[in-house]
């Protein structure tokens, strides 16, 4: 091949990885929200989805998911991936490819046929995923995915055997069934009264507080005080939108419709409480990205230019013969100064980037000395602990340290089941039972 010949396989495979790149909405999420970029020049706004309409969208969920399932023998039903996509969840139907996926190629290096599958062959794979180091409830949605994968494809289903339900047990057994808990983000840190106690260790108050009045500032300043309100998930905050605020009795106040949750997938509606700092710190950030309409969370691209010196005009006599002849140099340039820009999108936040953006916070919190009892060394080895579900355990260790009951805990944060509120404040209900009360009495 010549050179005119490569050069052009090579900005062919140039362009290939460009397009790829681009259409890879989680990845340009995640760098326009960790990094800065000076020469990004692509706009969130220029990316549109790869269809706009509903239908679409779940022609090519049921096209991605039969590729998922298809294997030699075994007819692919459309009509009931269909009816399956438009009655799941997304965050369902990821999983469920994922998963089969993954036991696709395990059952692929061990020579074995995906579906249908054999009893041992899926108690195995769960053994095979828990010396990976899988967790049990992991194991648990494992084993879901693969009966639903077999229901959907008109297969008898493996997982109902005993060997895979003994496959799950014994790995409980081994290691415990306690869940890893993300490290709770307290309006006050950890403190037995989070109204009237002087702040301790990392809180949302002084995050708040270290939070800069640029448009990324007051965008992060907004989130996290709207998370910590209202406990939402990071797939519930990104889907705020203008629309969702509602008057409140106290006119400084506003509620929150929530259309729909992880607890409530058929959208029966509820509502939350947004405090009047949270409002404030709402429409600063409207007013600031000036948005009217559509989702409150936005992606926010920073470019920063470097400063420019002068630059005097040179006259073509004082050129040697021997100097690159440049026309620019005979024109002079003025010094221009450094410059930061902002440009907010028009699409929402992936839930993805909410935890770097918290962890930044953190981090820069840190870097400006809020948190004065705490070591910058100490506080740094801290910030991989939170993540986005930080703040609405937080709220669920505040609402109980101020002596909320469960059942007001549950309909604050929106829960069916008491197991995970419980779980939370397993610490905080340890020092304030019956036990704790005693024994901090004693000498």
């Amino acid at each position: 091949m010549d050179s005119a010949g490569k050069q052009k396989v090579g900005l062919l495979l140039l362009a290939r990885m460009v397009v790829e790149r681009t259409c890879d909405k989680e990845y340009l999420s995640h760098v326009a929200e960790t990094s800065d970029l000076p020469n990004l020049s692509l706009k969130m706004t220029d990316i549109s989805s790869p269809s706009a309409s509903t239908e679409n969208t779940i022609a090519e969920a049921v096209t991605d998911l039969s590729l998922t399932l298809r294997n030699p023998g075994v007819t692919v039903d459309r009509d009931l991936l269909e009816a399956y996509v438009t009655a799941a969840a997304p965050n369902s139907i990821r999983a469920l490819r994922q998963d089969v996926e993954v036991f696709d190629l395990w059952c692929r290096r061990e020579g074995l046929q995906t579906f249908p599958a054999l009893p041992k062959q899926v108690a195995n794979w769960l053994k095979h995923r828990a010396a990976e180091g899988a967790a049990p409830a992991s194991l648990v949605r494992y084993k879901a995915s693969i009966a639903k994968a077999h229901r959907l494809l008109g297969l008898e289903d493996p997982t109902k055997h005993e060997l895979c339900r003994l496959a799950i047990a014994a790995h409980r057994r081994a290691v415990g069934s306690k869940q890893k808990q993300a490290r709770p983000l307290r309006f006050r840190g950890a403190v037995k009264d989070p109204v009237q106690d002087t702040p301790r260790g990392i809180h949302i108050r002084a995050i708040l507080e270290a939070c800069d009045d640029a448009p990324t500032g007051l965008r992060n300043r907004a989130l996290l005080s709207t998370a910590y309100d209202t406990g939402l998930r990071a797939s519930e905050l990104v889907a705020v939108e203008v629309a969702d605020l509602i008057e409140a009795l106290d006119p400084e106040a506003r509620l929150l419709a929530i259309d729909r949750h992880k607890g409530d997938q058929e959208g029966e509606g509820s509502t939350a409480y947004l405090s009047p700092r949270s409002v404030k710190a709402i429409d600063a950030w409207l007013e600031a990205a000036k948005i009217e309409s559509g989702p409150i969370f936005r992606r926010v691209i920073v470019r920063r230019y470097a400063a420019r010196p002068a630059r005097k005009a040179i006259k073509p006599a004082q050129l040697s013969g021997r100097a690159l002849w440049d026309r620019r140099k005979f024109v002079g340039r003025d010094a221009v100064a450094a410059r930061v820009e902002h440009h907010v999108g028009d699409k929402a936040l992936h839930p993805g980037s909410i935890t770097p953006i918290f962890r930044k916070m953190i981090a820069q919190a840190i870097d400006a000395g809020a948190f004065g009892d705490l070591d910058k060394e100490q506080a740094r080895e801290l910030v991989k602990g939170f993540s986005a579900h930080s703040t609405r355990v937080g709220l669920n260790q505040d609402l109980f340290a101020v002596g909320e009951t469960l059942a007001g805990i549950m309909d604050a944060l929106r829960w069916k089941s008491p197991k995970m509120p419980l779980a939370y404040n397993r610490n905080l209900a340890a020092e304030a039972g019956a036990a704790g009360r005693l024994l901090s009495k004693l000498d």
